[in-house]
């Protein structure tokens, strides 16, 4: 098992924590592609959403909160 550490995350993303979230919904989007289920040797999504972070393959942005009744 590949252990990330909140410094390797945090280096592609603004801090450890939205480095997290970041992954997370990665790991969605990741989650809703075909995949070949006769592998039992393939990592998890959540796995594979780190790594592709920690190498600096996932683009993001962050966009402001709208705020209700505010157009």
């Amino acid at each position: 098992m590949q252990v990330f550490t909140p410094v390797e995350v945090a280096q592609h993303a603004t801090n450890k924590y939205l480095a997290v979230v970041v992954a997370a919904k990665f790991a969605r989007v990741v989650n809703e592609f075909p995949r070949d289920r006769s592998s039992s040797r393939e990592k998890k999504l959540t796995t594979r959403a780190l790594e592709e972070l920690s190498s600096g393959n996932v683009t993001y942005r962050v966009l402001p909160k709208r705020r209700p009744g505010a157009e």
